[in-house]
């Protein structure tokens, strides 16, 4: 079995790519478990070019196939904020909930509320060319914070009129989200690395 070591320290986005690819005849560790310890800065300006740094940046530090995301949400009414700092919006340390009701309170009124989860995914290796995917999710932001399944920005993004996707299981969160589609395209990048 391969091990791919997955360029994160957020634990709800690791437990979430193992749980993904659970069916795949390989091993996700996390950079704690590959003895990786360093702190990755996202300096990029899109989601892409920040998948590329947190990939390259692990490729002096292991042999395995490095899988590294950037991910976030973009609301069209807000300039397609948060976007890149979706994680860092409104501060690192702000709860998910402050930073949630916040997005609600810019919205108040507004009628099209259309939005998107956005991955990009970048897969990495010593001596490869670093190849990245991206994924999408469309939907739109609800008007009150929904449900508890999920993390981050899941309870007000709406996947149809009365849904957020805080309120779908987490196997139907896995067959529909950004993620999701983003690692069946490095799937098929992967088997042809083998």
């Amino acid at each position: 079995m391969q091990k791919l070591v997955f360029a994160t320290k957020n634990l709800d986005k690791l437990k979430e790519i193992k749980e993904m690819t659970s069916s795949w005849d390989v091993e996700i560790i996390s950079m704690t478990d590959a003895g990786i310890d360093i702190e990755i800065e996202e300096t990029g300006h899109s989601f892409e070019e920040n998948s590329i740094i947190k990939a390259e940046a692990l490729k002096q530090y292991t042999e395995c196939i490095i899988l590294a995301d950037d991910s976030g949400l973009e609301v069209d009414y807000l300039n397609k904020e948060p976007g890149i700092y979706s994680a860092r919006y409104l501060g690192e340390d702000t709860s998910f909930e402050l930073k949630n009701k916040d997005i609600l309170r810019r919205l108040d009124g507004v009628i099209d509320r259309t939005a998107r989860f956005v991955c990009s995914m970048s897969i990495a290796q010593k001596g490869k060319q670093t190849v990245t995917v991206i994924g999408t999710i469309e939907g739109h932001i609800g008007h009150e914070i929904k449900g508890v399944n999920g993390f981050g920005y899941d309870p007000i993004f709406f996947i149809d009129s009365d849904k957020s996707l805080a309120e779908v299981t987490s196997s139907e969160k896995n067959s529909i989200s950004h993620r999701a589609h983003a690692l069946e395209l490095i799937k098929s990048i992967l088997d042809k690395w083998h």
